[in-house]
């Protein structure tokens, strides 16, 4: 069975560095059996992948793609916290906020970008709780933000 990593590689994506933190918190933390990343947003090489509210600046298509790369952010801070992704057993909890305009409805498709990625990277054990929750601003003006739990 293939690992993480090569799973990544399978689907031409690689972990990327860990994005460095704009405030007073670390990249993710290990508690027992489980780690917890902090929000990732959709940075992309030390850059945002896109700014604004989604229904407004941002497609839903813009934004699907955005969680992704938060996904592939949170998995880089779990990988600097453990080593390496080989020792997840279990995807717990994915929560996505989708910073929306006041009629856009879809934040459970743009975390699908999210949970797909999951879903192929670790399988069965890639399946997870989830919420979406639309907000009305993040940090740096980001349309995306996802946080992990994982069960390790």
């Amino acid at each position: 069975m293939p690992t993480p990593e090569e799973r990544l590689a399978e689907l031409g994506l690689s972990i990327p560095e860990v994005a460095k933190p704009v405030a007073a918190y670390v990249p993710a933390v290990r508690s027992g059996n489980h780690v917890f990343t902090s929000g990732q947003v959709p940075m992309r090489e030390g850059q945002l992948m896109a700014t604004g509210k989604v229904g407004g600046e941002v497609s839903q298509e813009e934004a699907i793609e955005c969680a992704r790369q938060c996904g592939l952010n949170a998995l880089a801070a779990i990988n600097a916290e453990l080593g390496s992704l080989s020792a997840i057993k279990r995807i717990v909890k994915v929560v996505a906020f989708v910073a929306s305009t006041p009629d856009f409805t879809g934040q459970p498709l743009v975390a699908n970008g999210v949970s797909e990625l999951l879903g192929e990277v670790f399988g069965e054990a890639g399946r997870h709780a989830r919420s979406a929750v639309g907000v009305p601003v993040l940090p740096l003006d980001a349309p995306v933000e996802v946080e992990l739990i994982v069960e390790i």
